[in-house]
């Protein structure tokens, strides 16, 4: 049992009161004693533990709270479970404890977010994405969970400073590739944007304050532009008696700066930097007629853009979002979006689908969630047992656009844009998707790599006989038919990998050479293939033959063959340039230390010198360098962030770093000119700065020193000490 101290201090007792004051749901006064319940447990808990910021940890939570209370508008439960979300992680509190004191609907939501946060490492996969995907997953338990952790999520990123660099860019990578887009999936707008705009922030600081500062220069002309639209339409929708409020709201800087990127413009280019909302009052049986109305009367005022035109009241986003959007010619011969929504609309688009509907409405309006959550959770049901793989697929869905086609039955089925008919067929059902013999499209035969679009009506044909093949992943657009094929596939590729090891492995035998894991790897490294039941499979079905076999055999058995090897290995790169004189020094340096290491460029970005880069550690391949900006950055920092390194591009010819060498020995007649002349004369090496203590027949002395690179200062450090009288010398 949990001993409570009933009595907070003043300044939490005011936090919890403006807690409370800014609660978007009304809580109960039995709600509001079970939220004070809470904190007074977290700052219990808490109680001595600070934040980087140096500020006393409690107040994280409380902050945490006031998100999920105010900006999402979730329910007391959520409030409560948002204050005691890291306690039974961070602190000796049970959820035994919390059961007993505050409930078992809280302790299980607490539960969750905590088995969010506790890893189990695995050497196969990206430790971050082991922990995605198990956030992912809750969704099938509780909406709010995810709820909690984004705003846990918001506050992090909004007291990053406090960290180092290092971990900013983690965090920042982080939330860009998993957690903004998981709030636009539960239709967290406003906080997707902020993620969005903080990550740019740390990333991308200058392009970000140039973007920003452009904005804040055009917010009066905006205001103004509001101002001209509203004189011109005020007064047909006061005739029409609706009740409304028209608004300006910037785009967001994260989405300015995507476009300025993706389509290689200027920011004067993006024309549709901020929209015009109108938001109207309306019960939701009139709720349609009343947008169609108000899009009448700005049309008759400003000519519309038809390819523009976006219904998204007829037929919602997944995610829950309604409105009418259109583009229009508008003032001053701009082209200005305008979005259209209903006051509840707008509180979906604000608060979340799941926030309005879920958890302050009754039973049957409960079932339009349910409905919405069974949609988001089809993306769940994979079976890709590698976690990038699974978060990779999750991902494609957040952003896609929309089609709507129609079942031989006439029943609406919403897809991905870029869907086929083969997408279809699995996402009726896997069964359907895997006999899949052909479709028929609005009654015509079709192929099953036909695309799909809208108002299409499709039927599939199936067959006892048919079986996927690898030709399908290339046509597939979903998720759910990419991991069923690959699914189906794999099965049999496992049987042909078994077969194909017992084959390498008889065949190497009698080659005279065991076949282990450092055998497969070299093997890998020689065909050039990454996983060893790819090399497995190869051989099974007859891709890599008894020649090519024989030919990696004789390579593994040379003498050429073993210095590639050691190459290759993790032996340290200064023996091997002293002993073969291989490693080749351009104009990068990496890590702290600022070393050259042996590194390859990255094909998917081609970095050049002067491009803001780092690098990727990679077990088979060494250190591959990408630019800061590459379309892998955010996945590789976000899932393997414990390989990355620092590069820095330097002039190699010229770029020189300081050292201390401290030396200690017997004092002989001229080692001091011995020391020097080594330094400067043999080694090239500018001194600084040398200075001399003698005691007693023994000296010490320090040297600051300029060298080009740590190999050099190595070589140096060993011929000091095989002078004569220097017992000891290390760089300081």
């Amino acid at each position: 049992m949990l001993v409570e101290n009933k009595i907070l201090p003043k300044e939490i007792s005011n936090l919890y009161d403006d807690l409370i004051d800014n609660c978007y749901q009304k809580i109960s006064s039995k709600e509001k004693k079970i939220i004070y319940q809470s904190l007074v447990i977290a700052y219990n808990g808490h109680d001595g533990q600070i934040r980087k910021s140096g500020e006393p940890y409690i107040h994280h939570p409380i902050e945490v709270a006031r998100i999920v209370a105010k900006d999402i508008g979730l329910d007391y439960v959520s409030i409560a479970s948002a204050l005691l979300h890291d306690v039974v992680e961070d602190t000796d509190i049970t959820l035994e404890d919390l059961n007993e004191s505050v409930g078992k609907e809280i302790s299980i939501i607490v539960d969750g977010l905590t088995k969010i946060s506790t890893l189990k490492k695995n050497e196969d996969y990206s430790v971050q994405a082991e922990n995605y995907r198990k956030m992912l997953l809750t969704l099938h338990n509780d909406i709010r969970v995810i709820l909690i952790k984004l705003a846990d999520r918001l506050h992090n990123m909004r007291t990053i400073s406090f960290l180092s660099k290092s971990k900013q860019d983690q965090m920042a990578s982080e939330s860009l590739y998993i957690y903004s887009p998981l709030a636009h999936r539960v239709g967290l707008y406003n906080i997707k944007n902020e993620l969005e705009d903080l990550s740019l922030k740390i990333l991308e600081s200058q392009k970000y304050n140039l973007i920003k500062k452009k904005i804040d220069q055009e917010f009066v002309n905006q205001e103004k532009y509001v101002d001209s639209f509203k004189s011109l339409v005020n007064e047909s929708l006061d005739d029409q008696k609706i009740k409304y409020s028209i608004i300006g709201r910037s785009k967001s800087i994260y989405s300015i700066h995507n476009k300025i990127q993706n389509k290689n413009i200027s920011f004067n280019e993006v024309y549709d930097r901020f929209a015009i909302r109108i938001i109207y009052k309306s019960i939701p049986k009139n709720e349609k007629f009343i947008a169609w109305k108000i899009y009448s009367i700005i049309t008759d005022h400003f000519t519309p853009n038809p390819a523009r035109l976006r219904d998204w009241i007829t037929l919602p986003k997944t995610n829950g979002y309604e409105a009418l959007h259109l583009t229009v010619v508008g003032p001053k011969n701009k082209w200005v979006e305008i979005q259209i929504r209903s006051e509840r609309m707008n509180e979906i688009a604000e608060k979340g689908y799941a926030a309005h509907f879920g958890y302050k409405h009754t039973e049957s309006q409960k079932s339009e969630v349910d409905l919405w959550l069974n949609k988001l959770q089809e993306v769940l049901n994979q079976d890709n047992e590698h976690a990038v793989d699974f978060v990779e697929d999750f991902k494609l869905n957040f952003y896609s656009k929309e089609i709507y086609v129609f079942t031989p039955n006439g029943d609406l089925i919403s897809l991905k844009s870029g869907s086929t008919a083969l997408d279809f067929a699995f996402h009726v059902h896997t069964d359907i998707g895997i006999k899949t013999r052909g479709a028929r499209v609005n009654g015509k035969l079709v192929p099953l790599s036909h695309t799909l679009k809208s108002g299409d009506q499709v039927e599939i044909i199936t067959s006892q006989s048919v079986k996927p093949n690898v030709n399908w992943l290339e046509f597939v657009e979903t998720s759910k038919a990419k991991s069923k094929i690959k699914s189906s596939l794999n099965e049999d590729k496992k049987k042909i990998s078994l077969d194909g090891k017992e084959i390498l492995e008889r065949k190497l035998k009698h080659l005279k050479i065991k076949l282990d894991d450092k055998v497969s790897g070299q093997m890998m490294k020689f065909f050039g293939i990454n996983a060893s039941n790819d090399l497995f499979f190869k051989i099974g079905n007859g891709s890599i033959d008894n020649k090519q076999i024989k030919s990696f055999a004789n390579d593994y058995n040379s003498y050429l063959g073993y210095f590639k090897r050691r190459i290759g290995s993790n032996a340290k790169v200064d023996k091997i340039t002293d002993s073969l004189n291989l490693l080749k020094f351009d104009k990068l340096v990496f890590g702290k230390e600022r070393e050259m290491l042996k590194y390859s460029i990255a094909s998917c970005c081609n970095p050049i010198p002067g491009d803001k880069v780092f690098g990727f550690v990679s077990v088979k391949e060494g250190i591959k360098v990408h630019k800061k900006d590459c379309p892998n950055s955010i996945s590789l920092r976000s899932n393997y962030a414990y390989r990355i390194i620092s590069a820095h591009w330097i002039d190699s010819e010229n770029h020189e770093f300081n050292a201390k060498i401290e030396l200690t020995g017997i004092d002989n007649i001229g080692l001091i000119n011995k020391i020097a002349s080594l330094i400067s004369d043999s080694m090239n090496v500018n001194m600084n700065k040398i200075s001399f203590e003698a005691h007693d027949g023994t000296f010490s002395g320090l040297i600051s020193i300029e060298v080009k690179n740590k190999v050099i200062l190595n070589k140096l450090l060993k011929r000091l000490i095989s002078i004569d009288g220097i017992e000891k010398v290390y760089r300081k």
